[in-house]
């Protein structure tokens, strides 16, 4: 069974707006060269994502291929920032959980460059289709397991307290509310939703909270990975596996037989869910209203898909008539 796609334009993985390896300077290139032992032949940019940090997938002389990213601590100062926590939650992440495991780090010379393992892998299709959400969502499950309790060692956040801010944001959707269906009427039901998460996302399971297509790597070997473990916090085991379902949700496939069937959320109070959707649905809406930064074209358009995404699953998870008013979805 499916449900009605919501349409998008956005270009999925052609998004981002990279540095690429002519673009680093001599000395950069020269070290990574150094530390995959042999020449560059060539540079392939992976182009989904947001940040226009380089990432490339590099084949060297010898045959060898690498997966790098790169940022400057003086021009890209918060993606250098990202790029660097990412290095040490690698480092510190189990054998066991789903990531590519990180090969080596240089962190001087103004530069943070993060050598990864390189994996044959590709990302899931879009729109999803059902065997990638099915092989994805096995992945959370396994991953839950390996990541419960928390690794010690990684000086992780909550989530209960990374996300206090975003319950007020519907406060400021309030003032300016978005052109949709329903959202004016109901608006007071999902903030006080949002208002509750504390309640139900407390947990001591390692959640990457950022889990969508361009960050899953379905490899040629049968794993599937999990990419940019920039700012994983500690929360319930079932909050990935509900981020997951929103990309898949929006291209139609039918999530909710899969959140009743999922052992991660099958046991889930309907209310808990609700409550973490109205939270995201509010982050996506609110982001969504931001000015476009030049070094990333898309994201608001994402982030606006998203949010639309989420406030029709949450109307039908509540049973809230959108039906009458106006508004784009």
């Amino acid at each position: 069974m499916t449900t009605a796609r919501h349409p998008t334009t956005i270009p999925h993985g052609r998004t981002a707006r990279r540095l690429e390896w002519p673009h680093l300077p001599p000395h950069v290139r020269a070290l990574v060269e150094r530390q995959c032992g042999s020449p560059v032949a060539e540079a392939v940019s992976q182009d989904a994502g947001f940040t226009p940090g380089f990432a490339s997938v590099l084949t060297c002389d010898d045959g060898s291929r690498h997966f790098v990213k790169a940022a400057s601590t003086r021009a890209q100062r918060m993606f250098a920032e990202a790029y660097r926590e990412e290095a040490r939650k690698l480092v510190a992440l189990p054998e066991g959980a789903p990531a590519p495991r990180l090969r080596w780090l240089h962190d001087a010379d103004d530069w943070v460059v993060l050598g990864i393992e390189h994996v044959d892998a590709h990302q899931p299709s879009r729109p999803w289709g059902q065997a990638d959400l099915d092989a994805c969502l096995a992945m959370t499950d396994r991953m839950a397991e390996v990541l419960t309790p928390a690794p010690a060692g990684l000086d992780a956040s909550t989530f209960v307290a990374d996300f206090v801010d975003w319950p007020a944001y519907w406060d400021e959707l309030r003032e300016a509310p978005p052109d949709l269906r329903g959202l004016r009427e109901h608006l007071d039901g999902a903030a006080a939703l949002a208002g509750r998460y504390a309640e139900v996302a407390d947990g001591d399971t390692l959640v990457h909270t950022d889990i969508r297509d361009d960050n899953l790597m379905l490899a040629a070997d049968g794993r599937v990975l999990l990419c940019d473990w920039n700012w994983p916090v500690v929360g319930a085991a079932w909050l990935d596996t509900l981020f997951l379902m929103i990309g898949p949700r929006g291209d139609g496939l039918d999530v909710e037989k899969a959140l009743a069937a999922h052992p991660l959320t099958r046991d889930v109070p309907a209310e808990a869910v609700d409550a973490v959707l109205a939270l995201v649905t509010g982050y996506f809406l609110r982001s969504a209203a931001q000015p476009v930064p030049s070094s990333s074209p898309y994201i608001r358009d994402a982030q606006r898909w998203q949010g639309e995404v989420c406030w029709r699953w949450l109307s039908e998870r509540r049973g809230w008539d959108l039906g009458a008013s106006s508004g784009r979805c």
